[in-house]
């Protein structure tokens, strides 16, 4: 790999002064009440709301990562990356009941359909969840990304980024957090988009690469026999893991709730899923592009996860060079910073405010300041078992998320379209579900010391894909189950919050809130998408 040169260097400090310039105009507003620090005052526009959700989404080892399926083999996983329509059903269909409750965070939502008691399992779990995968993975895969970049050691770079972002996170609150990821989704496309432009000119064009790799190597679709990606399986779970990560989970569904309204909220989404269908171009292309220079003798690297890097460092001129390494590192921040104000928003709201309700509005922003600075220092305190942790317990917590999400998509799915879903039904999925994924994850562990014969063995050692599917069915019919056999929820528990409650005073309120060229755009995505699916099926 190349070193970054002096014109690098300039550009990437250019950068961070643009950014902490951002931070320090955003901290000087007032961020007095907790609306304004969590929500930065629900009062931002649809492009700072979608540009927010697609920079929190794009990590650093996601950018490694989707290289590294493109350069490893692994081109099914493109199927999290098409999940643009996915995020239309947010703004299509889950946000207008966020709105309408006036909810800060997803728990607070379940109380207002259920009982405190879904509201207390999420808040814990969701924060338990973040410092122990999202946080640490992201800040280990970062420290590798920056000492990799900049030739500094790991710890160096890991701790700076780590305390830079936190800096920004406790003082700017989430006000801050949407407007600097505002630039750093800017910056990383612009630089992946000049990358991908310049390595399909190295290696001759599409048909060229694709000669090199073969046609069967572009083929996201499996048979459905495949031990590692069935594609029925896949299909699903990746669904369901899609509806829980945009549609219910506090770390994206925060980003829309800061928009003036449900309108810009909505195209806030809409523009966030146009964003999202460009990873697939913009990452996992560079990632074949690696893998066709590397089998022509033309590029060297070890393994799939440096080829974005190696790419970038060998075929990029100076200055963009260190433009993309800007791009790449605010895909660390941006990440980071999403799920340290997420974690904050999650303690005050829903844990603190709960056993202290009359804590004034200022208090409650200062706790959330002190929560943010404790996550920080928790996730670096993980670091070390992170490094240390081998490379398969690593893609088991990428697999985590096809164990946590199953009965959570359940709960709200159900809670949102059917009526008659009660608390006992999601109180009782919540908890099972998480304990079923717990063990799950032990037996997947421990499976090499039991009887091959076995039903542990058969449990631990089924496919997550396949899993997570029958998983998902088992909480439906568990919801399902409860609540048909206790008693019907209050009307106040389902006025406004689900399908065929809605008044006629919120449904022409939702009715104005888009017109035709939100509905043109929407399905244009949709098109584009089953375009994608079609194009990469390896003919």
């Amino acid at each position: 790999m190349q070193t970054l040169d002096t014109f690098d260097w300039i550009c990437i400090s250019i950068y961070f002064l643009v950014l902490l310039g951002i931070a320090f105009w955003v901290i000087k507003k007032k961020q007095n009440n907790t609306e304004d620090y969590f929500l930065a005052g629900r009062n931002v526009g649809w492009f700072v709301v979608g540009a927010s959700i697609f920079a929190s989404n794009i990590g650093s080892e996601h950018v490694v990562g989707l290289a590294g399926a493109g350069a490893g083999n692994k081109l099914p996983m493109l199927i999290y990356e098409i999940q643009a329509w996915v995020v239309l059903i947010l703004g299509w269909v889950f946000l207008p009941f966020y709105a309408r409750s006036g909810v800060f965070t997803m728990p607070e939502f379940l109380e207002k359909r259920f009982d405190s008691r879904s509201r207390w399992i999420l808040s814990i779990f969701s924060i338990v969840a973040y410092v122990l995968t999202k946080i640490s993975v992201t800040i280990y895969a970062g420290g590798v990304v920056v000492s990799a970049l900049l030739g500094i050691d790991f710890w160096t770079g890991a701790l700076s980024t780590v305390i830079l972002t936190g800096i920004y996170t406790v003082l700017g609150g989430m006000r801050a957090v949407v407007y600097t990821e505002t630039l750093q989704a800017i910056i990383l496309v612009i630089g992946a988009a000049i990358l991908t432009i310049i390595g399909l000119d190295k290696v001759g064009g599409w048909e060229s690469m694709s000669e090199t790799v073969t046609p069967e190597y572009l083929n996201m679709w499996r048979s459905a026999s495949d031990p590692d990606f069935p594609w029925p399986t896949l299909l699903i779970t990746s669904t369901i893991v899609g509806v829980w990560y945009w549609c219910t989970d506090q770390y994206i569904v925060q980003r829309t709730l800061t928009a003036k309204n449900i309108k810009e909220g909505r195209r806030g989404t809409i523009f966030g899923a146009l964003l999202k269908l460009l990873p697939v171009f913009l990452f996992l292309i560079p990632g074949v592009i690696a893998l066709t220079l590397k089998m022509r003798g033309e590029l060297e690297w070890e393994t799939p996860d440096q080829a974005f890097p190696v790419l970038m460092s060998n075929l990029l001129p100076s200055g963009l060079r260190g433009l993309v390494a800007a791009g790449l590192l605010a895909a660390l921040m941006s990440s980071l910073a999403s799920v340290f104000n997420s974690c904050s928003t999650l303690f005050t709201v829903d844990i603190y405010k709960k056993l202290r309700p009359n804590t004034p509005e200022k208090k409650l922003v200062r706790t959330g300041q002190i929560a943010t600075m404790i996550v920080v220092i928790i996730g670096i305190i993980w670091i070390p078992i992170m490094a240390n942790i081998s490379g398969v317990l690593y893609e088991y917590l990428q697999s985590v998320q096809s164990y946590i999400a199953p009965p959570i998509t359940a709960v709200f799915l159900l809670g949102i379209f059917h009526k008659r879903i009660n608390a006992q039904g999601a109180f009782v999925t919540l908890v099972v579900g998480f304990l079923v994924g717990a063990f799950r994850i032990v037996l997947e562990i421990v499976k090499g010391s039991l009887n091959p014969d076995g039903i542990w063995f058969m449990l631990g050692d089924m496919n997550f894909l396949t899993f997570s599917a029958w998983f998902f069915l088992f909480c439906v019919v568990l919801i399902i189950g409860v609540s048909l056999t206790t008693k019907q929820p209050a009307p106040e528990k389902v006025l406004n919050l689900t399908f065929g409650t809605i008044t006629e005073e919120e449904k022409q309120k939702n009715k104005t809130s888009y017109n035709w060229v939100d509905i043109s755009i929407s399905i244009l995505i949709l098109l584009v998408v089953v375009g994608v699916m079609m194009f990469f099926n390896g003919k």
